[in-house]
């Protein structure tokens, strides 16, 4: 067996060489830092949409009010890009693993045509019904002109979102972690620099905020296709492998379905979330909370970016049999992750006035904000141990522990302790939902890894 693996690896690209025999201590960290640098930065299109929208002179709050409770369609769009790419991703990563680079290519093949399929026809549904379901979502009159400006200009660049977002991972899943986090580094980039010159210079409001977003998410996108078409990939994108396949799409998305469940669930939770702080705490509630959000991505985003840079060497030693190598990635992956998240918790506890007056200017959106971000920051590490043991479970291909870890926080403790604490204490109530749903979930996650690696174990002392 030993010299049938060892034959098979001889026709290894470089890469992948890399992921079947390097240190793995130094080689998850090697992965991860381009990835935790893309996904830092892409975490800068919240960030950065909202700290210049809020500095719209006369209607800075509002706008900030009215692009946090638009977040939501975007996100959900979002999902299904994370279902496709992601998926995608993950099988692709454990077949290279096997030595089927044909099955890899004809995943990705498939990736690409639900992406241009998808994207497209989402975009038009949500266009044409955007007020009502922003309605829905809690808009008031203040705010649903914004929201509404916001949402459907990047709506019309949903098949760049879809490109830029979905069509990445699978470089990453080859081990190409350098051009996966260069193509989030352009668009994020680009927002930064582009943001304030359409809606300062050109005068354009809340509506050069959006254009900026779909103009950095077409460069990004075309970076991603240019390195499929003219770059030099391990696998490509071939016309005979477009042709959608009813085995290998059930096969994306059984895998896929892991992340596109968090996300949608993200989306209920922000709106659930909006429409009690409006409830109790009004436009002020809602635009601190959307600070919140967008500064905690800055700490959960590389997270993601440490699980997603694993995830290549996890899946691959996976295919590949060499379980060992499997324990120990996860092993370094989970400390990475969770040494970040100590970082932001005594950060964000130690100066949450501070970070929130880059955001708000008025007093009680500050207030509000500063005792909110105390609350919820203090979790942060258990919340990392948790989302890097979802990703764990995707990567050696067992979805339905996946599934359960991104439904358990969200939607089996989040959503049902917001119907619950605020009608006790309020806006408190809102805070403190998240730090109970973390110590939570992370319990589950922590038997579930536990009793996965017993299982490991066993194996490779069977073998």
């Amino acid at each position: 067996m030993d010299e049938e693996n060892n034959n098979k690896r001889e026709y290894l690209t470089p890469r992948e060489q890399q992921m079947a025999g390097a240190n793995l201590r130094k080689l998850v960290l090697t992965y991860s830092i381009p990835t935790v640098i893309g996904m830092l930065v892409s975490a800068l299109y919240v960030v950065v949409d909202r700290f210049f929208v809020a500095q719209i002179p006369g209607i800075g709050d509002d706008a900030l009010a009215g692009i946090t409770l638009a977040s939501p369609v975007v996100l959900i769009l979002g999902s299904v890009s994370l279902l496709i790419g992601v998926g995608s991703a993950a099988k692709i990563s454990i077949r290279l693993g096997e030595g089927d680079r044909a099955g890899a290519e004809r995943i990705l093949g498939n990736c690409f045509t639900l992406n241009l399929i998808c994207s497209i026809t989402l975009g038009i549904i949500a266009l044409i019904f955007l007020e009502p379901i922003l309605r829905a979502f809690g808009a008031s009159d203040a705010t649903l002109p914004h929201a509404y400006t916001y949402t459907s200009i990047k709506l019309y660049g949903a098949l760049f979102m879809y490109l830029s977002w979905s069509m990445n991972h699978p470089i990453r899943a080859t081990g190409n972690a350098k051009r996966f986090a260069s193509a989030q580094l352009i668009g994020a980039i680009s927002n930064i620099f582009l943001n304030p010159l359409f809606i300062f210079t050109f005068d354009m409001g809340i509506a050069g905020a959006g254009w900026s977003t779909v103009l950095a998410q077409s460069l990004s996108a075309i970076w991603v296709m240019l390195y499929y078409f003219r770059g030099d990939p391990a696998i490509r994108i071939r016309l005979k492998n477009m042709v959608p396949h009813l085995k290998t799409i059930l096969t994306i998305f059984s895998v896929g379905v892991a992340p596109f469940f968090m996300q949608i669930l993200g989306s209920a939770v922000a709106i659930i979330a909006n429409r009690f702080l409006m409830q109790h705490g009004g436009d002020s509630a809602v635009a601190a909370f959307g600070a919140i959000a967008g500064v905690t991505a800055l700490f959960v985003m590389p997270v993601f970016g440490i699980a997603q840079g694993s995830q290549p060497i996890i899946g691959f030693n996976y295919g590949a049999g060499d379980l060992g190598r499997v324990k120990t990635g996860y092993f370094w992956a989970a400390i990475y992750a969770v040494s970040i998240c100590v970082i932001g918790a005594i950060l964000l506890m130690t100066f949450p006035r501070q970070i929130m007056g880059m955001f708000v200017e008025d007093p009680q959106a500050l207030e509000i904000g500063a005792t909110g971000m105390r609350i919820m920051a203090w979790t942060l590490p258990v919340a990392a141990f948790q989302m890097n043991a979802s990703t764990f479970f995707m990567s050696i291909g067992k979805a339905k522990w996946s599934v359960l870890l991104s439904v358990m926080r969200q939607g089996v403790f989040l959503i049902p302790l917001y119907f619950i604490l605020p009608q006790f204490m309020g806006v408190m109530g809102i805070w403190w939902s998240t730090p109970i749903a973390d110590i939570t979930a992370f319990s589950v996650a922590l038997l579930l890894i536990l009793r996965q690696m017993k299982q490991l174990g066993k194996t490779i002392k069977n073998a």
